[in-house]
């Protein structure tokens, strides 16, 4: 058999690793055996398509790589659970004051002080909740 044939096998062999541990590392070794494989069909030596195996899989690493794992760190974080409240618009359901009351926050009815002890909200009126503390929510 060619020997270029023996690097399209060894390209598919690293995506058999590719698809079971998720690691974008052996689909660029893959990359590098293709290259191989290349060279190989026209016709090159043996060290020319090692040579090429090597460069070709690190300049993909070298290159690649972090281009790949910058953009991963780019995506937006998501809040979820009481870290997505902070921020959030909230209607008084009972008077609010610095001693409790009750606001319908997402739905849901909570638990809520004013974050200034001075400050007095009346039902009806829409707060904005400015943090979470335990069940209770601070709002302003």
């Amino acid at each position: 058999m060619d020997s270029w044939v023996w690097w399209l096998v060894f390209a598919v062999g690293l995506g058999i690793p590719l698809a079971i541990t998720a690691l974008p590392e052996f689909g660029l070794f893959a990359v590098g055996a293709v290259g191989a494989a290349i060279t190989a069909g026209v016709g090159a030596s043996v060290v020319w398509q090692f040579l090429t195996f090597l460069v070709v899989s690190i300049a993909m690493l070298a290159v690649v790589r972090p281009i790949a794992y910058r953009k991963l760190d780019r995506g937006p974080r998501v809040r979820m659970g009481i870290e997505a409240l902070p921020g959030a618009r909230a209607v008084v359901q009972e008077r609010v004051d610095e001693h409790g009351g009750r606001i319908k926050l997402n739905g849901e009815i909570w638990s809520a002080r004013a974050l200034h002890p001075d400050h007095v909200y009346e039902p009806g009126q829409q707060v904005d909740v400015v943090e979470i503390q335990g069940a209770t929510a601070l709002v302003d």
